[in-house]
C-alpha cells in the first residue's frame, strides 16, 4: 500500500512531476495524483454528505494538463463530477466557490514559484483552503485506496472563471473611485513571469483605462524562460524594476506563478517588496481605521514596527508560513482585536475584507485604488511610506544541515543554546516575542541591529536573517553568530563568515 504523506508540504501537496533533472526523481506520479484526487473527492463527499462537483484549475506549468486529466479521473472514479476551469489563479479557485458557479470544492494544480519540473495540488472548500491536518487526512485516505490504472474518465464540463474574477476586481476599483476609468493617464506595467498572471494586464488594467506599455512575460510558458515568477527573486525584481524605468511607468506589478503573491515597483524603479510592501498596504488600511493589528511573519524589521506604530497601528509579529499569519490574524479578530491584514515578507497578503484569502491580484488592486485616489488629489502614492525607517543593511543566509541528521531536534538544540548564550553577553539581548527561533539584538558597538535564527518550515535548513542600522553592521553580526555556532559540526556555518 502506498504512503502519500511524504508529498505533503504544509497545506499543499507537492512533488516532482517531470523527469530529467539530476537527483530529482518523479514523485508526483500518475498513481499518486489519481489516488490523492480520489482521496479528496471522498473527503469532500464525507464532509458534505453527497457526491461533490469539484472544479479543477491550473497555472502555466508544463505538467498541468496531464495532472488536470489525472485529477479529473481520480475525482470521477469516486462518483464526483468535474468542472475544468483551465488556466486559473489560485485565489480564483477559492473565489468561484463563493458564487453560484456550480462547484462544491476545488483543486488548484500549482507549485508556486518552484522550478519547472515541480507541481502540486492545493485544495479548497467554501470555508477556505484545507488546513494541515485536513490535507494529512486526504493523504491518509489516498494511501488506503487501490485504484485500477484506468480508474475513472477524464470527463467534465469546461468553463473558465478567470474572466468573472477579473471583472469583479474591475468593479471594485470603479466602485471605490467612482470612475469608469480611474487609471486613465497612468502607465502601469505587469510582469507575469510567464505564469498565470498575464490576465491582470488585459482584463483588469486596460478596462480601467491604464496604459500598459512595457508589460512583459504575459504569455503562459511553463519553461519560465525569462526569470522565475517570484517577487522574492532578485533577478525577477531587477527585471521588472528596469522595465518600469525604461518605460517611464507610474507603477509596476509582479506576480508569482499562481498569483497568490505579488510585489510592486515605484515610479523611480525601486522595488516595493518585503517591509516596504507591508508598510504601504498597512498605511492604506490604517488611514481607514486606527488601532488595527497588522500581523506579519517573524523576519520583518524594527523600522516597520515603528512605522506601523506611527500610523496608529499595532505590529504583531508571528511565525513564518502564510497559514500561520492568517490564522493568527483570525484569532486576534475573534478576541475582539481588529486585524485587517495578515502578510508575509514573501508577498503572501490576506485581507479580512477578502475572506482572509492570500491573493496577489487583490492586494495589487487595493494599491491601485489608493494610487488612483492619490493622483486625483495631486498626491504621490509613495509619500505614504516616505518616512519608513529602513536598515542600512539586510541579509538572509540559509545554513544547511549535514544530510541524514535529525535536523529538527538538532535545530531546536541550537536555538535553545543561542538563547542561553545571548543572555550571558552584555552586548546582546533577546527580543521579546520571537514566536519562532531566537531573535537577538546586538548593541551599537557589536553590529547595531538584530539577527533571527530559525528553522525552515519544511527543509533541513536553518535560515538566518540579519539587519543593521550601520554600514558593515551585518558582517559584524554574522561573525558574532559564527563564533557562537562554529561548534556545531552537523551545521555548515561557513557562510556566516
Amino acid at each position: 500500500m502506498a504512503d502519500y504523506l511524504h508529498l505533503k508540504n504544509g497545506t499543499d501537496v507537492r512533488g516532482t512531476a517531470i523527469a530529467g533533472v539530476q537527483n530529482d526523481p518523479v514523485t508526483l506520479t500518475d498513481e499518486a495524483v489519481l489516488a490523492i484526487s480520489a482521496g479528496f473527492s471522498l473527503w469532500v463527499k464525507e464532509k458534505l454528505g453527497k457526491l461533490p462537483t469539484i472544479a479543477v484549475g491550473h497555472d502555466s506549468r508544463l505538467s498541468a494538463e496531464r495532472i488536470s486529466e489525472l485529477t479529473a479521473r481520480g475525482i470521477t472514479s469516486q462518483g464526483g463530477k468535474v468542472i475544468f476551469t483551465g488556466l486559473s489563479s489560485t485565489p480564483s479557485m477559492f473565489m468561484l466557490l463563493q458564487e453560484d458557479f456550480g462547484a462544491d470544492a476545488s483543486v488548484m494544480i500549482t507549485a508556486s514559484h518552484l522550478p519547472y519540473q515541480k507541481n502540486g495540488l492545493k485544495f479548497f472548500v467554501k470555508e477556505g483552503g484545507l488546513e494541515s491536518e485536513e490535507v494529512s487526512e486526504v493523504l491518509r485516505i489516498a494511501s488506503s485506496l487501490s485504484l485500477p490504472e484506468d480508474a475513472g474518465k477524464a470527463e467534465g464540463e469546461r468553463r473558465s472563471y478567470l474572466e468573472k474574477y477579473a471583472a469583479d476586481l474591475v468593479e471594485k476599483v470603479r466602485k471605490a473611485t467612482g470612475e469608469e476609468k480611474p487609471l486613465s493617464g497612468k502607465r502601469i506595467l505587469v510582469d507575469a513571469g510567464n505564469g498565470a498572471g498575464g490576465f491582470y494586464e488585459s482584463l483588469v488594467l486596460k478596462p480601467l483605462g491604464a496604459d500598459t506599455t512595457g508589460s512583459q512575460f504575459l504569455e503562459p510558458d511553463g519553461n519560465f524562460p525569462n526569470h522565475i515568477p517570484n517577487p522574492e527573486n532578485a533577478q525577477a525584481m531587477q527585471s521588472v524594476c528596469e522595465a518600469v524605468k525604461l518605460n517611464h511607468a507610474d507603477f509596476g506589478v509582479i506576480f508569482d506563478t499562481d498569483v497568490d503573491r505579488a510585489g510592486a515597483v515605484s515610479p523611480t524603479g525601486e522595488e516595493i517588496n518585503r517591509n516596504r510592501l507591508i508598510a504601504l498596504i498597512s498605511a492604506i488600511l490604517l488611514e481607514e481605521q486606527k488601532g488595527a493589528y497588522i500581523v506579519t511573519d517573524s523576519v520583518t524589521s524594527d523600522g516597520l514596527s515603528s512605522f506601523i506604530a506611527s500610523r496608529g497601528g499595532v505590529h504583531h509579529r508571528f511565525k513564518r508560513g502564510y497559514k500561520n499569519v492568517i490564522n493568527e490574524s483570525k484569532r486576534l479578530n475573534a478576541e475582539g482585536k481588529y486585524s485587517p491584514l495578515a502578510i508575509e515578507t514573501s508577498g503572501h497578503a490576506a485581507l479580512k475584507e477578502n475572506y482572509f484569502l492570500d491573493d496577489g491580484a487583490y492586494l495589487v488592486t487595493r494599491l491601485l485604488i489608493a494610487l488612483a485616489k492619490a493622483a486625483k488629489e495631486g498626491k504621490d502614492l509613495m509619500q505614504l511610506i516616505s518616512d519608513l525607517p529602513e536598515p542600512a543593511e539586510a541579509k538572509e543566509i540559509r545554513l544547511n544541515f549535514t544530510p541524514g541528521v535529525d535536523f529538527k531536534s538538532l535545530g531546536g538544540t541550537v536555538i535553545e543554546e543561542l538563547k542561553r548564550a545571548a543572555e550571558k553577553e552584555p552586548h546582546l539581548s533577546l527580543a521579546p516575542n520571537s514566536y519562532e527561533g531566537v531573535r537577538i539584538n546586538f548593541d551599537k558597538a557589536h553590529g547595531d541591529g538584530w539577527a533571527l535564527v530559525r528553522m525552515s518550515l519544511h527543509e533541513p535548513i536553518m535560515p538566518v536573517n540579519a539587519e543593521s542600522n550601520s554600514a558593515g553592521g551585518v558582517g559584524t553580526i554574522l561573525k558574532e553568530l559564527h563564533a557562537l555556532m562554529q561548534k556545531y559540526d552537523f551545521l555548515d556555518v561557513e557562510k556566516l563568515k
